[in-house]
């Protein structure tokens, strides 16, 4: 199983490192939307799984090897915020440079005249 998931988030970063290398400006959102989405598959596959333990330490106690990790929790749900805000972001910046500019091509933008 780790096998399968290592192998599934090297294609995902894989994807998103190729797709934000394009030219065009939808390539490069939809790149950086896969890279959130592979950085959160990374925390969940780092942090483990464990089923049925709560991490708290209950009166009677508790191994600490069986309690679960809050962590990676923790980590998941600061990385989903940080991906939601640097994806808008993205798109509200070349949204505007879309409008100021008037191509998608980002090799375009050094030949376009600028407005200063």
């Amino acid at each position: 199983m780790n096998l399968i998931i290592s192998l599934i988030l090297g294609i995902l970063f894989t994807a998103s490192v190729f797709l934000m290398f394009q030219k065009s400006f939808f390539k490069l959102i939809i790149g950086v939307i896969l890279f959130g989405y592979a950085t959160i598959l990374f925390l969940f596959a780092v942090g483990g799984l464990t089923k049925n333990a709560p991490p708290l330490i209950s009166e009677n106690g508790m191994e600490i090897e069986k309690m679960a990790d809050p962590l990676p929790q923790a980590l998941t749900l600061t990385a989903i915020v940080i991906s939601i805000g640097v994806q808008v972001f993205v798109i509200v910046l070349l949204r505007k440079v879309h409008a100021d500019v008037g191509t998608e091509d980002l090799d375009d933008l050094n030949a376009t005249d600028r407005i200063d």
